[in-house]
């Protein structure tokens, strides 16, 4: 019988086990127990998730949640595949210079870029100031402080993250493609559809889920610009762990479990799909 060998180096890994344990397995495990209890008593209950789901107020955060997520998602990836494709085909110097702008604006977010949009978008805002001198009824009369004003500051924190991730996707684009491409009298429009985006749609659909997820729990942003009130998912989940007079930890975990579980769809249908494109392109 085969003895096991123990291997020392293993034991680097017991810190990022003891981590695992203390700050995610064991606060998902609370989280979890403590949606099923009945406020107070203790007991075992079904009426946080029926709450959740009944109630317009965490209904309607939810909707909303999902809906920025999924707009600014959506708007963010096309404006980052032109941007990652044009640095992509970029000489050596201008792609250092413009990777070096993304990562610096990609780390640009919550408090600080809900203060800058205030100052250029609020109501005495510069642009908005500049607008109305100018008579640009559009920018003169557009509300920062609504779901509008969240989904144009989480499209601009979007962009930048999404272009870094695309960026290594167009390496799968090798130029014999599109010279094979041009061999078969296809046009630029007929190789994107039959070879570039067939290609890069893991990637992108990869990036999608990132984006989303990355949308769907963003607090600070949404909390500064609107000082608690945006309907938001994450918002009602603080709500309810630091709410001023009373706190209401049964029912916010129930609201987390909820969070989760949509990040959990989100990732789970982006890799069903993408598994099946990769199967498809090879």
């Amino acid at each position: 019988m085969n003895k096991i060998k123990f291997k020392p180096y293993l034991l680097a890994l017991a810190p990022f086990l003891l981590l695992i344990l203390l700050f995610e397995l064991l606060p998902l495990c609370s989280i979890i127990f403590k949606s099923f209890m009945e406020e107070g008593s203790g007991g075992f209950t079904f009426d946080n998730y029926i709450n959740v789901f009944s109630k317009p107020i965490y209904r309607q955060a939810i909707i909303n949640s999902i809906t920025i997520s999924i707009i600014s998602a959506a708007v963010g990836i096309v404006v980052a595949f032109i941007g990652a494709k044009a640095a992509h085909n970029t000489e050596s110097l201008m792609k250092r210079v413009f990777m070096s702008i993304l990562n610096m604006t990609s780390n640009f977010a919550g408090v600080p870029l809900a203060f800058s949009f205030i100052i250029l978008l609020g109501k005495t805002g510069v642009l908005v100031i500049l607008a109305k001198a100018l008579g640009i009824e559009s920018m003169a009369t557009f509300d920062i402080y609504s779901n509008n004003g969240l989904i144009l500051i989480y499209i601009y924190f979007q962009i930048p993250l999404a272009t870094l991730l695309l960026i290594p996707a167009f390496n799968a684009l090798r130029e014999e493609y599109r010279e094979a491409a041009k061999i078969l009298r296809a046009n630029s429009f007929q190789y994107w559809i039959h070879v570039g985006l067939p290609i890069l749609m893991p990637s992108l659909l990869s990036t999608f889920s990132v984006l989303f997820a990355n949308s769907l729990v963003a607090y600070g942003t949404a909390y500064a610009l609107l000082s608690g009130n945006a309907s938001l998912l994450p918002i009602r989940i603080s709500e309810m762990f630091v709410g001023d007079l009373t706190q209401r930890v049964e029912l916010g975990s129930a609201l987390s479990v909820v969070l989760l579980l949509l990040m959990a769809l989100a990732f789970g249908a982006n890799n069903m799909v993408t598994r099946k494109l990769r199967k498809d392109v090879q």
